[in-house]
């Protein structure tokens, strides 16, 4: 039986929440070109999906075009923080049961994550690996139903994985986090922009002369780094990995260990994907009025229960910031928890990135149910097809023509015998 049980915060927002999803619409031409093919085609018919993803404008988008294949869909939140009331309320009158409310405590949280798996799901569809993790530990009863998923976060793809490593992962998961219509496109521009965006909602400051640190330069934070740098900020960045160090170096950044940049950062933003990078030592020799804030998709980025030992006090003095006076009486600034700065305080991504990006998901739940007795359970990448079929259909869909190979030039592409 399929699950239709739902859990909001109001039903009567739903309005307001269709006007905000046909207006995210406007963005996601690809993703409408899909959902018009899916209608005729249902490749997902009598599917059931259980999705587990940022309950926003543009996931109602991806939803209703799987609704539209014929899927038999159920979401929930992948943050606590992170869900627009709106459009959950919205979701429910489309007829998809959605389970999310923001501000959600952990136990909501979880309880949220296993009404979702109650549709005994044949795909899942992860932002963080948070259902998939539950699926293989707590229901591991249900695996035996579920034929494939996919997972859309650089968190999310480390974690499967390290699971996949350790011999636990039991059913094929397609990385759709590592396709260059995603990484290039959502985490650069996406993550930059809206990273930007929620820090500034929050806080109202000027960028212009501030020095911000940037804890991590993946393709996170490239875009990070570069939006930050082009509102006139002085950036400083921060890395493990020497090669990523030296391309910020290259790219005209100052590079040094974080306990130097502790000591000159005004705003401090993590988006490294690992735990207490902004640690106890950083806090204790930081300005008075540092600015602290995650980009990452969990709050662990930021040593929250580090900088609470040393705090002697702590006020919200506005949405989304918590003001720590520390025993020396310095002040430091938290934002939204720690948690994703982009979607608790502002809306996340540009509905024109996700275009690509949840293009990608419902291609590649399609490729799973086509190639379902041949996948092993691995974490696969995006097939190289649909890749570029998403880049080709995006272009198309701002005017843009691009050039073909010649039949001689696909002939010397694939030879060896021309030379010099």
């Amino acid at each position: 039986m399929i699950n239709n049980q739902y859990d909001i915060k109001d039903p009567s927002l739903a309005e307001a929440g269709r006007q905000r999803i046909k207006w995210a619409s406007r963005e996601m031409p690809v993703v409408k070109l899909i959902r018009e093919r899916f209608a005729i085609k249902k490749p997902l018919k009598g599917i059931r999906i259980s999705a587990c993803l940022h309950i926003t404008s543009e996931t109602a988008n991806l939803a209703l075009t799987l609704k539209e294949g014929g899927a038999n869909i159920v979401l929930c939140a992948s943050n606590p923080l992170s869900t627009q009331d709106d459009v959950a309320a919205a979701l429910v009158e489309y007829g998809i049961p959605t389970n999310a409310i923001k501000g959600e405590d952990e136990v909501t949280y979880y309880k949220h994550i296993n009404t979702a798996l109650d549709n005994k799901p044949q795909l899942t569809v992860d932002d963080g690996a948070d259902l998939v993790a539950t699926l293989h530990t707590r229901r591991s009863d249900l695996i035996g139903n579920v034929i494939g998923g996919t997972e859309e976060t650089t968190t999310g793809i480390i974690r499967l994985r390290s699971l996949e490593k350790a011999g636990g992962l039991k059913y094929p998961i397609i990385a759709v986090n590592d396709a260059q219509t995603k990484y290039l496109f959502d985490n650069r521009y996406g993550t930059g922009q809206s990273t930007i965006d929620g820090i500034t909602r929050a806080t109202n400051i000027l960028w212009a002369g501030k020095k911000v640190v940037i804890c991590g330069y993946g393709w996170c934070g490239h875009g990070i780094a570069l939006r930050a740098k082009g509102l006139g900020a002085q950036v400083i960045v921060s890395e493990v990995e020497p090669v990523r160090a030296l391309e910020a170096v290259m790219d005209g950044y100052q590079v040094m260990p974080l306990i130097e940049a502790a000591k000159l950062g005004d705003i401090f933003i993590t988006i490294a994907g690992n735990k207490n990078v902004i640690d106890k030592a950083h806090f204790q020799v930081m300005k008075d009025g540092a600015i602290l804030a995650n980009s990452g998709h969990f709050n662990v980025e930021i040593n929250i229960p580090a900088l609470e030992s040393l705090t002697h006090s702590k006020q919200r003095i506005r949405p989304f910031v918590d003001e720590y006076t520390l025993n020396d009486g310095r002040r430091l600034y938290l934002l939204a928890e720690g948690r994703l700065i982009n979607l608790a305080a502002a809306e996340g991504h540009p509905a024109s990135v996700m275009d690509m990006s949840f293009a990608n998901q419902a291609l590649c739940l399609e490729y799973i149910v086509e190639n379902k007795n041949r996948l092993k359970p691995k974490v696969y990448p995006v097939p190289e097809e649909i890749d570029k079929q998403v880049a080709r259909l995006k272009l198309n869909s701002m005017g843009i023509d691009i050039d073909s190979l010649t039949p001689e030039q696909e002939e010397y592409l694939t030879s060896w015998e021309q030379g010099t």
